[in-house]
């Protein structure tokens, strides 16, 4: 995508939010659906406004709509999700990157450093991607049981590796005999 969304963070007005409108055309569209691994991408926009918080941070507010199209995770078809979601950054301009190698980011973070520019059209891929369902999964699609083994073997089935079940249906067994 191109970076003719982005604003410059030294030509933004300190007292006054601006404003921001994202609808991608056709091309934009499908670059985006390659990029996350759509089966399909259509009603993209992002619309919000960017405005000052405080005298060096700026926060980021919108509202963000799509209909994606993504393969079932049991069937391999095609499912539609339509997904609007609010959508918030704040971007600081003293942005500390931990110290630590195994540093975990809260879920709720919402944090960004403040760079020259801050880019709508981004934070919109950004989001969309974090807003896909992991697992989609077509309305009465499931995963049936799978046996496999050697041939002239007795496969395996999930009952056989629940290491607990053969214990209760002892315990069963025993206190019947009691």
């Amino acid at each position: 995508m191109s970076n003719v969304t982005s604003l410059r963070v030294a030509d933004l007005p300190q007292n006054a939010p601006t404003s921001f409108d994202l609808r991608p055309a056709a091309a934009a569209l499908d670059e985006i659906r390659q990029d996350l691994g759509l089966l399909g991408l259509r009603k993209l926009s992002f619309s919000g406004d960017v405005q000052a918080r405080g005298k060096r941070d700026w926060v980021l507010n919108g509202k963000l709509g799509a209909t994606v199209i993504q393969p079932c995770v049991v069937t391999l078809e095609p499912v539609t999700t339509r997904i609007d979601i609010p959508v918030h950054r704040t971007f600081l301009a003293d942005w500390n990157d931990p110290d630590e190698p195994e540093f975990e980011i809260p879920e709720d973070d919402e944090s960004e450093p403040l760079g020259a520019e801050i880019d709508p059209a981004r934070v919109m891929v950004e989001a969309l991607s974090l807003a896909l369902p992991q697992y989609p999964r077509k309305d009465g699609a499931e995963l049936g049981q799978a046996d496999f083994t050697e041939p002239g073997k007795q496969a395996m089935t999930d009952e056989d590796v629940k290491p607990f079940a053969g214990l209760a249906e002892l315990r069963d067994a025993l206190k019947k005999d009691e």
